[in-house]
């Protein structure tokens, strides 16, 4: 009754689906936008500034695809290094493999999404994605230049296992693609079962939200389950304020893509000694807010008349 599962895949038939999926994903996700354009019309919500980051979302994700272009076989070419010298086992490749993989690169993902909020220079890249104060489809294509970087050291283990390195990428693309999908405000809840295993827009609308009870909360790509499983689930209850603090407020996309690095780099230039500097980049980004208050308070109370 499951033979299908165990038939064999040739790399060929993973290539031409990983292409099937990234390009009519893509029109589908473009028809998705207008429509959600349309609703924001509908309901008196459209503006030019919406319009504008919308815009300037997608201009992030041409310059994006300029980097990875030029990085594409050196990514590869390290998980094919690993596969073919230090694979533990070889898993075949058939549709039990691939769902395995999945699984395995959404749990990777979560790890992945988890550090990229606890690390000051991995934060850097990420905070473009967050940096938008709206919600909608186009916010999913909107990326920081680094972001091509971090993924690498946890799905390479994958290849390690002994899977195959174009079932990683096809993983890779389908817990992608299936992110995007949650970024709207068009859909509020799905049925309970539902929104108890997946992540959906509603626990991603709380990922996105500066609001204090939702910080650093919903990391996960495809199954809710691992943020319930390791502690960092909280449920979508009060209205959602998104962005990031302090807000970018602009819609140029080079400042945009550029912003998290840009940020960084300046307040390595002004830290007081070379530890703080050091722990920008390795400690939580809310370390340096906090640090940030600290000082501007010691300034204020150093400059009060005697």
């Amino acid at each position: 009754m499951f033979d299908f599962l165990f038939i064999p895949f040739t790399t060929d038939d993973i290539y031409w689906l990983e292409q099937w999926v990234d390009d009519w994903f893509f029109v589908a996700a473009i028809t998705l936008f207008c429509l959600e354009m349309l609703r924001y019309a509908f309901k008196k919500q459209f503006s030019r500034t919406l319009f504008g980051d919308s815009v300037s979302n997608f201009i992030t994700l041409v310059l994006f695809i300029g980097i990875i272009g030029l990085v594409a076989l050196t990514y590869a070419g390290v998980f094919f290094y690993v596969y073919d010298n230090w694979r533990i086992t070889e898993l075949p490749v058939t549709m039990w493999s691939i769902i395995g993989c999945i699984v395995l690169a959404d749990l990777a993902y979560y790890w992945e999404h988890r550090f990229l909020h606890k690390n000051g220079f991995a934060w850097a890249t990420h905070t473009v994605h967050h940096s938008s104060p709206f919600f909608n489809i186009s916010v999913a294509y909107r990326h920081g230049p680094m972001d091509w970087f971090f993924p690498l050291f946890f799905h390479l283990p994958l290849a390690l296992i002994g899977f195959n390195p174009f079932v990683i990428f096809f993983a890779e693309i389908f817990v992608q693609v299936f992110q995007t999908l949650l970024h709207t405000e068009s859909v509020k809840k799905f049925p309970k079962p539902i929104e108890a295993i997946f992540n959906t827009p509603s626990h991603h609308r709380v990922h996105h939200a500066t609001n204090k009870q939702y910080l650093d909360k919903n990391y996960a790509g495809i199954f809710i389950i691992w943020d319930r499983m390791f502690g960092t689930f909280a449920k979508e209850e009060a209205p959602v304020s998104y962005g990031v603090f302090p807000r970018i407020n602009s819609v140029n996309p080079i400042k945009i893509f550029f912003s998290g690095y840009s940020k960084l780099f300046s307040q390595i230039r002004h830290a007081p000694t070379w530890q703080h500097r050091i722990n920008l980049l390795i400690k939580p980004p809310l370390w340096a807010w906090e640090q940030e208050q600290k000082l501007k308070k010691q300034k204020a109370q150093s400059i009060k008349p005697d």
